[in-house]
C-alpha cells in the first residue's frame, strides 16, 4: 500500500519521508490540498525505474529491427568490426 503525505510534511518530516524512500525503495505520494500532486523517492529508485524504461525502449527497437528485417548474422558483424578495426 503507497504511503500519502501532505505536502506540510516535506518541510516538517523531511528526514521521515527520505528515511522511508531509501529503506522500502518505493516512492511517498504527496498530496496538496487533499489531491495527489507529487510523488518522491530515492535518486536509486529513479535510476533503477529510468534503467527499466530506457531498456525496454532498446528491445522495443530490436524487435521492430527484427520484425523489419533489418538484422545482421553474427558473422556479417564481426566481419564489419574487424573491417573497422583494421582500418
Amino acid at each position: 500500500m503507497p504511503l500519502i503525505r501532505p505536502s506540510s510534511d516535506l518541510r516538517n518530516k523531511y528526514n521521515e519521508i527520505s528515511d522511508f524512500c531509501h529503506k522500502y525503495s518505493e516512492p511517498v505520494y504527496i498530496t496538496k490540498n487533499g489531491q495527489g500532486d507529487l510523488a518522491v523517492m530515492s535518486i536509486e529508485t529513479f535510476e533503477r525505474i529510468v534503467g527499466k524504461f530506457e531498456l525496454c525502449k532498446l528491445l522495443n527497437e530490436g524487435i521492430a529491427d527484427v520484425r523489419n528485417n533489418r538484422v545482421l548474422s553474427a558473422e556479417d558483424v564481426f566481419r564489419q568490426v574487424d573491417s573497422a578495426i583494421s582500418e
